[in-house]
């Protein structure tokens, strides 16, 4: 199991016994902010590097764009995979081994924090 699995089930389950119906709907999204949130600062990264390098890759249009776009396929990617029987199975299995103990409120504050290195790597380049 990989570690956005762990979290999606962490959320899933801290919001099953809250809001039993919008659980999903919200381990969902929190998994997908912070996978677009690591992919905003991968690019921004790459960016500030080629931009140092001189390198002509794309317009910071199209970046975007593609941007966007990678971020509907990971939404969509996540609502398949975490929506089905698979999640079924790897939540009985996280049930199984162990009990997972994460401070909620640090885990949405991860996302804040990725966003705000990466308007600082944005600034510095």
């Amino acid at each position: 199991m990989s570690t956005f699995d762990a979290l999606f089930f962490h959320f899933f389950q801290y919001y099953k016994s809250k809001k039993s119906k919008k659980a999903n709907s919200i381990a969902t999204f929190y998994l997908t902010l912070l996978q677009s949130s690591l992919l905003l600062l991968l690019g921004v990264f790459f960016a500030g590097f080629f931009k140092q390098m001189h390198v002509q890759t794309m317009t910071s249009v199209k970046a975007w764009t593609l941007f966007g776009l990678v971020v509907i396929f990971l939404y969509f990617k996540n609502w398949i995979q975490y929506s089905g029987k698979k999640r079924k199975v790897l939540n009985a299995k996280v049930l199984k081994n162990r009990k997972l103990y994460y401070n909620i409120w640090l885990l949405w504050l991860l996302p804040v924090v990725i966003l705000g290195l990466t308007y600082v790597l944005y600034q510095a380049t």
